[in-house]
């Protein structure tokens, strides 16, 4: 993904946005996103869950939730690029408008990012470009920052680098330790992720080289 140019409102096929989920774990994220749906104020709906991890907690739920919930075995391609190649067929055979990282814990290749460009959303528990990578909490608390917090961006080819949407800040507490300040950071991205989406459904984000600018930020969403 380039820094340069602009890019006007997100498009999409539908008057649905459609989401496929790539995650790792237990999917803390993929659940915050489904109760935003259900809620009726997250104008979305969860086409596919994919995971590299056969035993994710993720997949559960979202066999719960009655969405298709897939395992895509790494080793089953001969590298990073052959794998993603995979992750966007399947991606696109269930129709797949904006890809969403809820925990997904592998670097995405060009192959995948230039088939969905400034269509795939992460969420990092740092203010980027503060802190990324691994243990961003534990990075902070060693750093004796006095502010943390989340940073939902667009995914480009290095790691926590694409264009940020939106932030929200956490207080570091003298007495904080990687648990706890990781459990209040979560509970903001449990909170904006789903409304960043929201954003990106009622294509209000237009993108101008690193700059990503919502025309509107309705306060009326649940906080």
């Amino acid at each position: 993904m380039s820094d340069a140019g602009s890019v006007g409102a997100p498009s999409f096929s539908g008057d649905r946005l459609v989401l496929g989920i790539l995650a790792s774990g237990r999917g803390s994220n993929f659940q915050s996103i489904v109760d935003a749906i259900e809620a009726g104020w997250l104008n979305a709906k969860i086409g596919v869950v994919l995971s590299n991890k056969k035993e994710a907690r993720v997949l559960g739920l979202g066999r719960e939730h009655n969405i298709p919930s897939l395992f895509v075995d790494p080793s089953a391609s001969p590298d990073k690029k052959a794998y993603d190649a995979e992750l966007s067929r399947v991606l696109k055979a269930h129709q797949v408008d904006l890809v969403i990282l809820a925990g997904y814990m592998r670097l995405l290749t060009g192959t995948l990012i230039n088939i969905y460009p400034h269509r795939i959303m992460n969420v990092h528990p740092s203010l980027l470009p503060a802190f990324p990578g691994l243990h961003a909490q534990r990075q902070a608390l060693s750093h004796g920052v006095k502010v943390s917090g989340c940073t939902v961006h667009f995914v480009d080819e290095e790691m926590d680098h694409g264009p940020i949407i939106s932030q929200a800040a956490v207080p570091v507490w003298e007495n904080d330790t990687e648990d706890s300040l990781s459990e209040r950071i979560l509970h903001e991205e449990h909170r904006l992720f789903p409304k960043v989406i929201q954003s990106f459904a009622d294509r209000s984000l237009r993108v101008e080289g690193r700059r990503v600018h919502i025309a509107s930020d309705s306060e009326s969403r649940p906080t």
